[in-house]
């Protein structure tokens, strides 16, 4: 499995309500320093299953998304997640 695939398994079991940092993801897909890659594999995301709106960036802003900051922000309200950090 190469480190794409590893990214979208991390991200795809990221549970309804909760978040995860691209530097968490990326240690959890067994490259610890590749949090920039991370943000690259997902910025090209496509499919739906691959929650890409919960990973935001170690700083708690709410960082990038494909669809645009405003729309990640919305589905992570929706979601019920405690929004205390700062947007884009």
């Amino acid at each position: 499995m190469d480190f794409k695939e590893k990214v979208f398994e991390v991200v795809k079991k990221i549970p309804r309500g909760k978040v995860l940092t691209y530097k968490e993801v990326a240690k959890l897909a067994g490259r610890p320093k590749a949090w920039r890659a991370v943000g690259n594999i997902l910025s090209k995301n496509k499919d739906p299953k691959i929650p890409c709106h919960r990973v935001i960036r170690s700083d708690r802003k709410i960082g990038g998304f494909r669809l645009g900051s405003k729309v990640k922000k919305k589905l992570l309200e929706k979601e019920g997640v405690k929004l205390n950090f700062k947007g884009a």
